[in-house]
């Protein structure tokens, strides 16, 4: 349950720092939504929701790849 509510709260996060415009960002500002969004990723990636994300990408990659032979 924990990691759940975690995962929401940095989704949320994310998205309120996304939305802001780009000329209002610092560096330091950009490095910090990166290391949200890495630790988001480590946070989806062993739940089932995760394992479907990958499964999606997987199958684009390999549909990109085959489309450009």
């Amino acid at each position: 349950m924990l990691t759940i509510n975690v995962t929401v709260l940095l989704a949320v996060i994310v998205v309120l720092r996304l939305r802001r415009r780009t000329q209002a960002r610092s560096r330091s500002d950009e490095k910090l939504t990166v290391v949200i969004v890495l630790a988001l990723g480590v946070l989806i990636a062993p739940t089932a929701a995760g394992q479907g994300i990958l499964d999606i990408l997987g199958q684009l990659a390999s549909g990109v790849t085959q489309a450009s032979r």
